[in-house]
Parts: structure tokens; C-alpha cells; sequence
């Protein structure tokens, strides 16, 4: 069941595994290259796991000490993960003790490929799921180790790196575009045509919880006209087959 469901789950994480070793090593890089021990970005990655609070972190060990000023940055930083953490909530339940990993796990990528993902009838969904978030994680902590330790031996330019992200969420995009189940792609559609406002309305430093918000309660109004799903009658048998074996585990 376990070696089933990694093999599932380690060709839709390979592609995320990669980018995040890149994006991570300069992470590492960072914060070598600020005085920190390899132990920092070592044990960061490990235990925080969210990569862009991670580079912000940075200059707040930097700074003066400001824990509400720590608090509500992270909080606007992090803020999507609420979003997309609410409509988790039905996938991972009855997930038994892996639930606590796979909310910890979840970051963007890993909730792309949880949420987009038709997982077979033989594969068990609680162990996909923890396995495309141990995969991704463990990419992003090996990247950041390693970046730290080589950190004060290797030194260039990293400007650039971070764009491996952008590339990979817009793949990840384009994929689901064409692979989708829905009879449209007003979700899509929505989920562009909304920051694209909010950014022109609130400018670049101030539009992602404007757009986080205002796409929630898009979703909620369209909500008759997204669930349009085109389940055929293999999509349907899965699903049934997944939702017996989470009752009986």
C-alpha cells in the first residue's frame, strides 16, 4: 500500500522536488552569507517550512526585537494558507495520524498537486498525501542544508533563481487547464482576472489579501456554476473505491 502509493506520488513531486532544492540552496546561501551556521537554514526548513517566510526571517533575526511586528508580517505573508487550508479540510479527514503531517506539509505546490490530482482506485489517498508532502519538504530541507554548507566554499550570482517558482506554478497552471474535468474554466479565469484588479486597486505591496479575500467570496457567489465537474464513470468508481478504504482504515 505505502510503496503504491509513493510511486504514485513521486512522479506529480519530482518537477516541485527539483525547483525547491534550487529556491532552497540559495535560501541557504543567504543565510550563510549573513553569519549563520549551517544549523539555521538546517533546522528552519525542517520546522517552519514556509520558503518565503523563510527568506523573511532573515532580516528579522537581523532586527530589532518586534514580535508584533514579526506576528502581523507572517501573517501577511502566510494568510493564503488559511484559504486553501478551509477547503482541505474534507480530503484529510479520517486521515488518522497522518493528519497532523499533512496539514503541516501543505504548502502551495503540495496543495496544487493534492487538490488537482485524480488519484487512482488502488492507491491509497492518505498515504499519496503524505507522501507528496515528505517529498517536497524533504527536497526543500536537503536544498537548504546544502546550501548552507557550501554556502561559505561557493559564491555567484543567485539573482534569477527565484523566478524556478513563477515557472513552475505557471506549468502547474497550464496543466490543470488542459487537463481539467470541469466543463469551463470560469475558477481559473477568476483566480487571474481578481489579483489582476487588486493589484492595479492596491498596488504590489498591498494586493494579496485584498485578492485572497475577494476570490473567496467570488468562489462562494459562482459556487453553482464551479462545481461542474465531469465525472465519468472510471472518475466515479474511485472515487467510491478511495472513500470505502478511508471508512475501513
Amino acid at each position: 500500500m505505502k510503496k503504491k502509493a509513493f510511486r504514485a506520488a513521486l512522479p506529480y513531486s519530482l518537477p516541485i522536488c527539483i525547483g525547491f532544492l534550487f529556491i532552497a540552496m540559495s535560501y541557504g546561501f543567504l543565510m550563510r552569507s549573513r553569519g549563520f551556521s549551517v544549523f539555521y537554514p538546517m533546522a528552519m526548513s525542517a520546522f517552519i517550512f514556509a520558503g518565503s517566510m523563510e527568506f523573511v526571517a532573515v532580516e528579522l533575526l537581523l532586527s530589532a526585537y518586534a514580535p508584533l511586528h514579526a506576528f502581523l508580517l507572517t501573517l501577511m505573508v502566510n494568510a493564503r494558507h488559511l484559504f486553501y487550508g478551509i477547503s482541505m479540510l474534507g480530503r484529510f479527514k479520517n486521515m488518522g495520524a497522518k493528519k497532523p503531517y499533512l496539514i503541516f506539509s501543505l504548502c502551495d505546490e503540495t496543495f496544487a498537486i493534492d487538490n488537482g490530482t485524480i488519484i487512482a482506485a488502488d492507491v491509497d489517498r492518505g498515504w499519496f498525501y503524505f507522501f507528496v508532502g515528505l517529498l517536497n519538504q524533504s527536497s526543500w530541507v536537503a536544498g537548504a542544508t546544502l546550501g548552507g554548507l557550501l554556502g561559505e566554499r561557493i559564491t555567484f550570482n543567485t539573482s534569477g533563481l527565484d523566478f524556478i517558482m513563477t515557472a513552475m506554478f505557471a506549468v502547474i497552471f497550464v496543466d490543470q487547464w488542459l487537463t481539467t474535468k470541469r466543463k469551463s474554466h470560469m475558477a481559473a479565469l477568476t483566480g487571474i482576472a481578481v489579483p489582476a484588479i487588486c493589484l492595479g486597486v492596491f498596488g504590489a505591496d498591498n494586493f494579496m489579501i485584498p485578492s485572497l479575500v475577494a476570490m473567496l467570496v467570488m468562489f462562494i457567489l459562482l459556487r453553482p456554476y464551479l462545481d461542474d465537474l465531469k465525472i465519468d464513470k472510471t472518475d466515479g468508481e474511485n472515487e467510491t473505491n478511495n472513500a470505502d478504504k478511508e471508512t475501513n482504515a
